[in-house]
This record gives C-alpha cells, sequence and structure tokens, in this order.
C-alpha cells in the first residue's frame, strides 16, 4: 500500500489507499485510529448508492464479501433440525472425550462442512407444501427452497455453542470425583444453565462497542467466514490450480490420513526431544528438554493436534499476536522459570519444575483429607496447623504471578490504546452513526435486538443463579451476595476484555481475580470459591463468546433477532448436553478421574479437571491468605499486579513520541505477559510448534505470497481441523472404545520419553522413580 494525498474530503492527517482485490475500488484509510473513524462516517455519508469496501481491517477486506440478500429464509425447519442435532452431538462427543488423558476438542468446523450434504439432501427430498399451525395463522414450510448460505451459518452457530466447553462442569466433576461427595442433581442442572446464560446480559451492553464496530474485527471468524465461501461461493478453478473447495476437500483428506500416524500408530510423535534420548540419566537434561514436563528446548513434533489442540489454529490469529506471544513464551520459560529454579526461589528444586499439582513441605502430593472437615466442608485449621503448608512447582507458582499481571494490564492498555476510540463509538453509537460498510448493510437491510430482551433475560437468569447458590440445603456454599459480586466483575471487565480478543484472538481470564477476591472474603469454603470464580469469569467469556458469534453473523449478513433466538435456543441445548453426558459418566464409569484406582490402561483420568481440583485447594480450601498473603510461602507474587499496572504505560508513550514506528503499537503487554497463560494444560511442545507454524504462515507466506494467503490460508486452517476431528472420532468408535489400541512398541506410549523431567533436584527429597540428590 502507498501513501497518498490528503483529500479535502477527509479529515486532516496522513492517509492510504486501500485496494479491495475483489472489486477493484480504491479507498482511502487514515494510518491512525482516530482518523478512520471519522473517515468511516464520512464514507458512510456518501456511499447512499452504492456500498465501498472500507473495512480498515486487510485481511477482513481481503475475505468478507459486501454483499447480501435479505430475502433469503433464515430460520427455517431444516435449521432448527439440523442444528439442534449438530449442537447435541458435538456437546455429546466433547465432554466424554474430556474425561480422557487424551483429550480431544471436536470443533464446530467439523458440523459446518457435514451439513451442507445433508442440508442439500433435505432440500431435495422434503415437501415443498406448507403447513399451518393449527387454530392460527402461522405456518411454515418444511422446504422453503435450496439449502441457503444463511442457514448453514444459523446451523454453525448451534454448532459453536455445543464446541463450546460447559465450565461449571468441572464444578459437578470435583465434587462426585475428586472430593467424592454428593451434590442435588437440580442444584447442578441450574448452576450448568445458569453460568452459561449469564453472558446474555453483557453481550447486550456491549455489542454496540464489540459488534459494530469495525476495529473490532474478530480474527477467528475469518477462518469461518472463508469456509462458508469456499462451500457456497461459485467459483471457476484456475488453470493449474484448485478452487478453494478442492483445496479443502485435498487438505480434509491429506489430514485424515496423516492423523491416523499420531492417533493410533505412532502416539509418541506428538511430542519428541531428543535431549532426553541422548541424556537419559540425567534429571537437569530432562527437564531442560522435556516438552511435555521442562523447558522443551529441542522438542518437536509431527502432529497438527499439538500445534492446536490447546491454543487454536495459529493460521487464524494476527501475526502481531503470535509474535507477542513466543516473545512472552521465551521470555517467561527460558528467562524467568530458569533464574527462578536454579536459584532455588520458594524453594523450588524440592518440587518439580512444571506441575499443577500441589504438594507437602516434604515434596510429595499433598493430603487434602488432613486440611479438610469432611463432616462441614470446611477448612481444619487444626489439621492445616499440624500438617503442611501448602507448595507449588516454581512455574505454577509464577503462572499465578503472570495472571495477576495480566489483569492489571489489560485495564490499563484499553484505557490508553483505545480509550479514545472507545469515546468515539460511544458518541457516535448514541447519535446512531454508524462505520463501515458490514455494518451500514445490517442497519439497513434488519431490525435489531430490542435491548430490553437482553435486560429480561439477565434478570431471569440472575434469580436462578441465585435460587442455584441458597437453595439445595446451600450445598454450593456460595451466599446471594457472592452471585452479584461475580455478576458486577463480569459487568466490569467484558469490555476491556472483549476489545483484546476481538483485535488479538486472545482473551485474558477472570478465573484468577474472582478466586482471589472470594478466596479472601469466604476463605475455607472450596466450593464457593469455585461457583463464584464460574459466575464471575464465565458469564464474562460466554459474553464475548456471543459477541463473537453475533460478529459472525455481522459478517455473513444474518438478521439480529435469528441470530438472538439461535443462540438462545442453541445454548440451552448444549448446557443440557454437556450436564447429561457428565452426569452420566459420573454415576456409570466406575472410579473416574482416580487415577490411582482405575484399571491399566484405562483412559479416564480427567487431566483438565485435575488442575481445577487443585486450584479449588489452592483458593478455596486453604485460601489465598494462606498462599499469596501475609500467611503464605508466595506473597511476593503480589508485584505483580504492579507490574501488570505499569507495564503498558511505556508502550504507549514510546507510541506517541515516535508515530511513525508503527511496530511500536503492536507491542501488546497483555498479550506478552500472559503469554503463556494456557501453561498448564499446555506444554513447552505446544507452544514451539504454534509459534513456528503461525510465524512462518502470517509473516513468511503472507509478505511474500499475500494472494495464496488470501485464498488458501483460512481454509487451510479449516481443513486441517476437520481432518483430525473426523479421524480421532473413527478411531476411538472402531478401535479405541474396544480397547484396541496401536502396536506395542517404543512409539505407543503418548509420552516424551523423558521419565526424569518431573523429578526434583533438592538435597535428600525421596520422590517415586527418581534419584535422590545428595
Amino acid at each position: 500500500m502507498e501513501s497518498s494525498e490528503t483529500n479535502g474530503d477527509y479529515p486532516s492527517g496522513k492517509t492510504t489507499d486501500v485496494i479491495d482485490t475483489e472489486s477493484g475500488t480504491v479507498s482511502k484509510m487514515a494510518d491512525d485510529s482516530e482518523t478512520n473513524w471519522k473517515v468511516l462516517s464520512i464514507e458512510a455519508k456518501n456511499s447512499d448508492t452504492e456500498e465501498v469496501n472500507d473495512h480498515p481491517i486487510e485481511q477482513v477486506r481481503l475475505t468478507v464479501p459486501i454483499t447480501d440478500d435479505p430475502t433469503l429464509p433464515c430460520l427455517t425447519f431444516r435449521t432448527w433440525l439440523l442444528g439442534t442435532i449438530s449442537c447435541a452431538l458435538l456437546a455429546f462427543c466433547n465432554q466424554f472425550f474430556a474425561y480422557r488423558q487424551n483429550q480431544l476438542f471436536i470443533s464446530s468446523v467439523s458440523a459446518q462442512i457435514l451439513v451442507l450434504p445433508v442440508g442439500k439432501f433435505l432440500a431435495a427430498t422434503l415437501p415443498t407444501k406448507k403447513i399451518r399451525l393449527p387454530r392460527t395463522k402461522w405456518y411454515f414450510s418444511l422446504n422453503p427452497g435450496p439449502f441457503n448460505l444463511k442457514e448453514h451459518v444459523l446451523i454453525t452457530i448451534f454448532a459453536n455453542a455445543g464446541a463450546s466447553p460447559v465450565y461449571a462442569v468441572n464444578i459437578i466433576t470435583i465434587v462426585k470425583a475428586f472430593y467424592r461427595t454428593e451434590i442435588s442433581a437440580m442444584a447442578a442442572f441450574l448452576l450448568t444453565h445458569s453460568t452459561q446464560l449469564l453472558g446474555y446480559g453483557w453481550a447486550g451492553i456491549f455489542r454496540k462497542f464489540l459488534v459494530d464496530s469495525p476495529y473490532m474485527w474478530w480474527p477467528i471468524n475469518l477462518v469461518q467466514v472463508s469456509l462458508f465461501r469456499a462451500l457456497h461461493d461459485i467459483e471457476i478453478r484456475p488453470k493449474g490450480g484448485l478452487t478453494r473447495l478442492q483445496f479443502f476437500l485435498v487438505v480434509l483428506v491429506s489430514s485424515f490420513a496423516y492423523f491416523l500416524v499420531p492417533n493410533y500408530l505412532f502416539p509418541s510423535i506428538t511430542a519428541l526431544s531428543f535431549v532426553c534420548w541422548i541424556w537419559k540419566k540425567s534429571v537437569t537434561a530432562q527437564q531442560i528438554g522435556s516438552g511435555l514436563y521442562g523447558l522443551g528446548i529441542g522438542s518437536f513434533a509431527f502432529d497438527w493436534g499439538t500445534v492446536a489442540s490447546f491454543l487454536g489454529s495459529p493460521l487464524a490469529y494476527p501475526g502481531f499476536a503470535i509474535a507477542n506471544i513466543m516473545v512472552g513464551f521465551i521470555l517467561t520459560l527460558y528467562v524467568l522459570i530458569p533464574t527462578a529454579y536454579w536459584t532455588n526461589s520458594f524453594e523450588a528444586k524440592r518440587f518439580p519444575l512444571f506441575s499443577s499439582h500441589v504438594f507437602d513441605s516434604t515434596g510429595g502430593n499433598y493430603n487434602v483429607s488432613l486440611v479438610l472437615d469432611s463432616a462441614t466442608f470446611k477448612f481444619n485449621h487444626e489439621g492445616y496447623d499440624n500438617y503442611s503448608k501448602v507448595y507449588l512447582s516454581i512455574f505454577f507458582a509464577y503462572a499465578y504471578g503472570l495472571s495477576f499481571a495480566v489483569l492489571a494490564a489489560t485495564l490499563t492498555h484499553v484505557a490508553l490504546f483505545h480509550g479514545i476510540e472507545i469515546w468515539h463509538q460511544t458518541k457516535a453509537s448514541l447519535k446512531d452513526k454508524y462505520g463501515d460498510v458490514h455494518t451500514r448493510l445490517m442497519k439497513k437491510n434488519y431490525d435489531q435486538v430490542p435491548q430490553w430482551w437482553f435486560y429480561i433475560l439477565l434478570i431471569i437468569v440472575a434469580g436462578l443463579a441465585i435460587l442455584a447458590c441458597e437453595g439445595f440445603g446451600r450445598q454450593l456454599q456460595l451466599p446471594y451476595w457472592g452471585v452479584l459480586l461475580a455478576m458486577a466483575l463480569a459487568f466490569i471487565f467484558t469490555l476491556p476484555i472483549g476489545v483484546i480478543t476481538a483485535t488479538t484472538n486472545q482473551q485474558p481470564g477472570l478465573n484468577v481475580i474472582t478466586e482471589l477476591i472470594i478466596g479472601y472474603m469466604y476463605p475455607g469454603r472450596p466450593l464457593a470459591n469455585v461457583a463464584f470464580k464460574t459466575y464471575g469469569y464465565i458469564s464474562m467469556a460466554q459474553a464475548v463468546g456471543f459477541l463473537s458469534d453475533f460478529k459472525l453473523g455481522h459478517y455473513m449478513k444474518i438478521p439480529p433477532r435469528s441470530m438472538f433466538i439461535v443462540q438462545l435456543a442453541a445454548t440451552l441445548v448444549a448446557s443440557s448436553s454437556y450436564f447429561g453426558t457428565a452426569w452420566w459418566l459420573l454415576t456409570s464409569v466406575e472410579n473416574i478421574c482416580r487415577s490411582d484406582l482405575l484399571p491399566a490402561g484405562s483412559p479416564w483420568t480427567c487431566p483438565g479437571d485435575d488442575v481445577f481440583y487443585n486450584a479449588s485447594i489452592i483458593w478455596g480450601l486453604v485460601g489465598p491468605q494462606r498462599m499469596f498473603g501475609n500467611l503464605g510461602i508466595y506473597l511476593n507474587m503480589n508485584y505483580f499486579f504492579l507490574i501488570g499496572l505499569l507495564a503498558p504505560v511505556p508502550v504507549w508513550l514510546l507510541s506517541r513520541a515516535f508515530p511513525d514506528k508503527k511496530w511500536i503499537r503492536y507491542i501488546h503487554m497483555p498479550i506478552l505477559i500472559g503469554a503463556t497463560g494456557n501453561m498448564p494444560p499446555a506444554r513447552a511442545v505446544n507452544y514451539i510448534c504454534w509459534g513456528a507454524v503461525g510465524l512462518f504462515f502470517n509473516f513468511v507466506v503472507y509478505k511474500r505470497y499475500k494472494g495464496w494467503w488470501a485464498r488458501h490460508n483460512y481454509i487451510l486452517s479449516a481443513g486441517l481441523d476437520a481432518g483430525v476431528a473426523f479421524m480421532a472420532i473413527l478411531c476411538y468408535f472402531a478401535l479405541q472404545n474396544s480397547n484396541i489400541y496401536g502396536p506395542n512398541w517404543w512409539g505407543l506410549p503418548l509420552d516424551d520419553h523423558c521419565p526424569l523431567a518431573h523429578c526434583p533436584t533438592a538435597p535428600g527429597i525421596k520422590v517415586n522413580m527418581c534419584p535422590v540428590f545428595v
């Protein structure tokens, strides 16, 4: 893109010619967001007769069409039938696999692909006769015409809900499987649904900022937009090349065929470490080289599941976000953690370098039964005083410290870098001014969702949440004021976290700050802590998820009221399916989640719930005062709040001092500080492979082969994801469900063959299968 002279019709400032690759239209974009907002307002006034693709984000201009056909039917019988089935099946499969050692996440892309031929089949076979509802003037048709794009999008919104995990199920799991006590089925049911539905209120309040604004572009949605276009657009195959659909099918089949290797024949290929092969008896070398239990230097994998399983597809991330994450990952894992460990900070050498478990002073696993009063399900002070303080691995300790910093940095970053933009958007929304082409089309063609719909739903769900906590013998331990406080936190943080998610594809969580607040205010009650965390954190996360789906509908020109109805229905179906699947498994699989009692080879080890359980001990049972307060070992971690609060300031000052240095604004401190926020359960090898793939495609390919990138990048991501998901499902139901696993050889274990990486190195600490240092 080349600079142009300032046009008198535009606000003063430097502008850039932007060429739409599909229409050939040239429009002018200013180089700063404040001017761009004014530019877009002027474009909106001057384009009454012909729409101009004036979106300020290049990736959006290259991916999202600016056409719309408002006559296409949306909420059809096919939408409801295929959407409900897709949502329920995805929810069942994802919860089913969540309890297994090798967790499998099946994304909505799988349903997005499969429903297209089914939808076309229904369009070809269902009767077209209209059916009138008895005693009403309403009627509908089982087959209103050809299966169309908007039906497909709404079915995918259903599937998105089914693919989104239900956090409250973790509470039910730790109560029944880890604490080994009971919870009312109705209390659990209300907990599951109310936590998922609360987010609608916050989504309604902030949708003008996070959906209508063109700068909130939600990069993750471009993958699905690209796939929709590949599946529906009529495209002529270029000479010597492939159409986007043909390219997608080639990638899908290749990914499907190859995943048989890491999933069945050679599972060890998901994490390899040549350092451990060379130094087989060195604890230090294996700590450095292990990609699963150490720093991962020299570790690698040949598996798309390793690349995308915890952080998502790197092809869907903006390049600057990947760069920030990898810089933060390197600084954390290769500077901070080694320095802290080998200087024995917080007695680090007595425990594993990387672990999410809690330990006692001897280096052994913490015996929770000694500090939990089984009669009252509260903290046992005397037992704790006679036993031991709670210790963490050095990585886990600093993971909490960094999460403190991320939260503070999020607020500062959004205020400094997006404060003016949010203010202008606020004024524009109050004056009913809308910016880019997509927002203009949506406002022109469709009725908006009344704000009171969101408010009524918020009030009803808040009442159900209070009933779940205060009723049923107060099994969840959380009083009504705790629910209201959690809601207030979610309200405060939805906008800043939504801004970061919508621009970087990274979503900072509220899990730690919610645990910290209720841990101080209401200590010694593990279930109150996790319930508060879920209402505060997940209602915010759900709001961000709803807003992301609204943006997808915005790009695909789906009527907002249809979006609202489908999202609400899908959330109810998904929550019920997740709850039903979890309750069934927890009551039917003997010794589920209890690794010490499971038979050899049993997959029901619940690794994600194990992390959740240990967090409930740290924050809920023992409490933050005995962990990070004046009675704890990790008091100094609180300085990370101050570090995070100040971290974005130097970057902001530099960006103001050197406005021509555009790269400075791409230094994103919340993302950089929170780079390792997915560890655990993610491991070093996941980050290394994810970063390598992401940097290659979003810098090398994007800069050198932009035409190929615009045409194929997101299609490649969708094809790889879908191939892995289909093969994993096939392998499970055809082989692994009958305990038929791969050939018994060195590569069969799902391990990186670094058995000493988890060993402590302090003198005199005895751990099973580890050498004792002297």
